[in-house]
């Protein structure tokens, strides 16, 4: 079970000054989509060279043009790159495609997405690696739920949990064994940013 930390709504200055108090927990690094859209392709690159040891996922949340948009991404050193589940399956091969070219990795973001027959024909355009997310406006009625599990049942791919997720609802989720849980202002938004990680760490190990 990987530890993944999303960096949404912060200030480049911000994102380093995190990720430097928290770097020895975390597995990936996740560029949010608004830190993109503020500072560009360029702050995947500059990250990547600061922590070169770190897989680094771009949450380009490409809906279209999926060849020119996860070509931007894994140029400027993504490793991953998120599509939308609701995109057109010709989008999605477009965008898998791409990361087999470029030694890198595609994850579908399942975002509003309610449908298991959904995730299967997802499944079979070749996508391996799915993310179970809660937005953040959805959050107000409600964070991630372990009844999502249900839309990935018997569906054979990687699995990726976010929306609201903290040391308190993390030991539930847990349970489910998924891949990868991806954790954003329960670390980011803390005082102690790497003390909060160190918690959330020590409770995916058992430690």
């Amino acid at each position: 079970m990987k530890l993944q930390l999303a960096l949404d709504r912060l200030t480049r200055g911000e994102s380093i000054r995190i990720l430097e108090s928290v770097k020895q927990h975390i597995d990936i690094i996740e560029i949010g989509t608004g830190v993109i859209k503020e500072y560009g392709v360029s702050i995947i690159k500059e990250i990547k060279e600061l922590y070169p040891g770190k897989k680094i996922l771009a949450d380009m949340k490409i809906c279209d043009a999926g060849k020119y948009e996860a070509k931007q991404a894994f140029t400027a050193g993504a490793d991953i790159v998120t599509v939308m589940g609701f995109a057109a399956n010709s989008t999605i091969k477009e965008t898998l495609q791409v990361a087999k070219e470029m030694n890198g990795q595609m994850m579908i973001d399942l975002l509003e997405i309610q449908s298991a027959d959904r995730v299967k024909e997802l499944s079979s355009t070749g996508a391996d690696l799915v993310g179970l997310h809660v937005g953040k406006d959805k959050q107000s009625e409600g964070v991630f739920h372990t009844d999502l599990f249900s839309l990935i049942e018997g569906i054979p791919v990687q699995v990726a949990v976010a929306g609201g997720i903290n040391s308190k609802t993390l030991p539930d989720i847990k349970q489910h064994k998924p891949d990868i849980v991806i954790i954003g202002s329960a670390i980011t938004g803390q005082e102690n940013p790497e003390l909060a990680a160190n918690t959330i760490r020590n409770i995916m190990e058992d430690r």
